[in-house]
């Protein structure tokens, strides 16, 4: 870069931070205008005294930011202090403000305060130079409603606890957006037209609206603008949580189990009201039923994720992987058939939640509403995290490897024994194969069912009962494994046949049959990844393969004595590029180069395109509930299972199946990701 772009750079990056510094300035002579225009107006010391004391605490924090280079002690005063007197400006309003300039100037000052603050969070994003942080709720945000909550206990006890929930409910809407929960935005929407509506009308407090609009749009347009513009994965997002100690974890249930009662107990209260107590008695007892109900499911799921997650992070730490091993380990874990179960259970609870909160509305009750508004958030989280895990993790997989070292056939095709000279070399190479498999499934952490090797061969009934069994397998919790992976390195036949011993051999039909006797009524899909010399035949045959998700990864090795003088390849000369590439981001091996001596490729079968990884079945969720819930709670399970599994957009799933199966045959990827982390490839 040029000294002139350099410096161009640097001025835009000045002018950026400008915005933020002016969005501050902006704030700092709003709140000083308006706490002295309302001294001036009631002639009260104690707001002259909170004035000049907030002078005070200002120019202390410019000391410690500048003098002794106490950044956070100076910022966290900084926003805890301004919290505070934007609560003060917000509470202290009445009808004899609304026509004095310099409180209309203080307004304005407002709305060009959040307006130029949007601005900059809004550019710095389209510039690229926001920082995304792993958090749930950064130090600024959770000073500044600390003390707006602090500035609430001017009032009476009631009217302070109302406001103080409000807030909790407000830093609920705030993670809910940095997480992308699926409800945050209804959530937001939910929150804004309650607050502004009915909320304080039920408190009978006259608020400053432009105050209150200005501290909620500086608090909200950072979350809002990071649902679009962050890039931090699921599992980044939620690392704060993912990452707790299995302690910390489950006692946040304690907290949680009481604010739901709390909100059980408002709800009672509307039984007092007996205007309409022919619909208010039985619409609450048959409500307030079910939303017990679905909150012992609700409960008891978080306890069973707790425990789960608990597991993966005993199996992360003994590998001692990077952060991004966890999503691997929650996969291999059947942490996404869990989610996707569980998801439908915290729906039902969240439904039941604002069937409850209708029935039992009061307008009266400035603390019920936002009691409800805690409960409506922090369920929208938790269903916003098992869906996003539900939807980025990956499927289980369970993997085979059979390894057979010839490397002459005889004339009718079976393999025999190599020379005495060769045993040696054969068998380093047939030793670093297997070790190239089993850093395969080690790194993608697949259940490994076997690694067979036989210098001799295998026979076809010896074979068959392998794969049958294997074929067979099941997850710890109950359903098929998403993927079956079979690798095979050995003699073929012309046809692409496994060669056996005997005069045996192993057509694809034969293993597509016992693939498809055991995979009937579920929808797994098989993987089969061959380094062998005539593997072509089954990547041609797999392709006109109908009702099954069958892949095949193969290779066509090019003939000895080249122009080039190259050596020869070997069985297994693919399987270590192959592995290399899909375990190393930064192997450097290019399928796509001219000259290759091995040159990849792979088949897919014709509904390839339609899979989807395993979802949860009727039988699924019943053995889930057996596991993990109290027999009572088993029609409520059969609803959510039965409701959550309707495909209203059937129409639109079948055109789009269409086209990804014609985009698939007519113009296949280079690469095929399979969502395992393993990568197909064709040269």
């Amino acid at each position: 870069m040029s000294p002139e772009e350099s410096g161009k750079e640097v001025d835009m990056w000045s002018s950026i931070r400008c915005l933020g510094y002016l969005s501050s300035l902006n704030l700092l002579v709003a709140v000083c205008l308006g706490m002295y225009v309302r001294w001036e107006k009631t002639s009260e010391p104690t707001i002259l005294v909170i004035f000049i004391l907030g002078l005070f605490v200002l120019g202390i924090s410019s000391i410690l930011y500048y003098y002794f280079s106490m950044e956070w002690a100076s910022l966290s005063l900084f926003h805890l202090w301004f919290g505070f007197l934007q609560g003060l400006l917000c509470f202290l309003s009445s009808p004899s403000l609304e026509n004095d300039i310099k409180e209309q100037v203080t307004n304005y000052l407002l709305l060009a305060s959040v307006a130029v603050r949007s601005l900059w969070a809004l550019t710095e994003r389209l510039c690229g130079s926001a920082s995304y942080r792993r958090v749930v709720l950064t130090s600024a945000e959770l000073l500044e409603l600390l003390g707006f909550g602090i500035a609430s206990t001017s009032m009476v006890l009631q009217r302070s606890v109302a406001i103080i929930a409000l807030l909790v409910a407000l830093a609920s809407i705030i993670v809910d957006l940095r997480m992308k929960s699926l409800l945050a935005l209804p959530n937001l929407i939910c929150f804004s037209v309650v607050a502004s509506v009915t909320f304080f009308q039920a408190l009978k407090v006259q608020t400053n609206p432009f105050a209150l609009g200005c501290y909620l749009g500086r608090l909200i347009c950072e979350p809002l603008l990071d649902v679009y513009f962050s890039g931090l994965s699921v599992t980044e997002r939620w690392m704060p949580f993912l990452s707790a100690g299995r302690l910390w974890r489950k006692l946040t249930l304690l907290p949680l189990g009481v604010t739901e009662l709390m909100f059980f107990v408002l709800c009672a209260l509307k039984l007092g009201q007996l205007e309409f107590w022919y619909l208010v008695i039985p619409g609450f007892c048959v409500f307030g039923m079910f939303w017990m109900l679905c909150h012992v499911v609700f409960l008891v799921t978080l306890w069973s994720f707790h425990t789960k997650l608990s597991e993966c992070q005993r199996v992360r730490a003994t590998q001692r992987s990077d952060t991004r091993s966890l999503d691997r380990v929650m996969a291999s874990r059947g942490m996404r058939h869990f989610c996707l179960i569980s998801e439908r259970l915290v729906f039902f609870s969240l439904i039941s939640t604002a069937i409850l909160g209708a029935v039992s509305w009061q307008l009266s009750s400035a603390l019920y509403m936002s009691m409800f508004l805690v409960v409506l958030s922090l369920e929208s989280l938790i269903h916003g995290l098992f869906h996003e895990l539900g939807n980025c993790l990956g499927g289980t997989c369970v993997g085979y490897a059979v390894v057979i070292p010839t490397t002459y056939c005889s004339a009718d095709g079976q393999p025999v024994l190599l020379p005495p000279e060769q045993v040696q070399e054969m068998n380093l190479r047939s030793t670093a194969t297997l070790n190239a498999v089993q850093r395969l499934f080690s790194h993608h952490l697949i259940q490994t069912f076997g690694c067979d090797y036989s210098t001799s061969g295998l026979s076809l009934e010896a074979l068959q009962a392998k794969l049958r069994s294997f074929l067979e397998l099941r997850t710890a919790d109950g359903p098929r494994h998403d993927t079956y992976l079979i690798y095979y390195s050995g003699h073929t036949l012309p046809t692409g046949d496994w060669a056996l011993t005997g005069g045996d051999c192993l057509r694809m039909e034969q293993l597509l049959d016992w693939w498809r006797e055991r995979n009937v009524g579920f929808s797994s899909r098989l993987m089969l990844v061959l380094d062998t010399e005539n593997s072509v035949p089954w990547v041609k045959a797999v392709r006109r393969v109908e009702g099954l998700y069958v892949a095949v990864q193969g290779a066509e090795m090019s003939p000895a004595g080249d122009a080039e003088s190259q050596v020869a390849p070997q069985l297994g000369d693919f399987t270590t590029e192959w592995v290399e590439y899909n375990c190393n981001s930064d192997s450097g091996v290019q399928w796509s180069e001219r000259g290759r001596l091995i040159a990849a490729m792979y088949g897919v079968s014709k509904c390839w395109s339609d899979y989807r990884l395993h979802l949860p079945t009727g039988n699924d969720v019943a053995k889930h509930w057996k596991t993990h819930f109290p027999r009572a709670t088993y029609p409520l399970v059969s609803v959510a299972n039965w409701c959550c599994g309707l495909n209203l957009l059937w129409l639109c799933s079948a055109c789009l199946r269409c086209f990804r199966r014609f985009k698939l045959a007519w113009f296949p990827p280079t690469i095929l990701d399979t969502g395992q982390g393993i990568k197909l490839v064709r040269s």
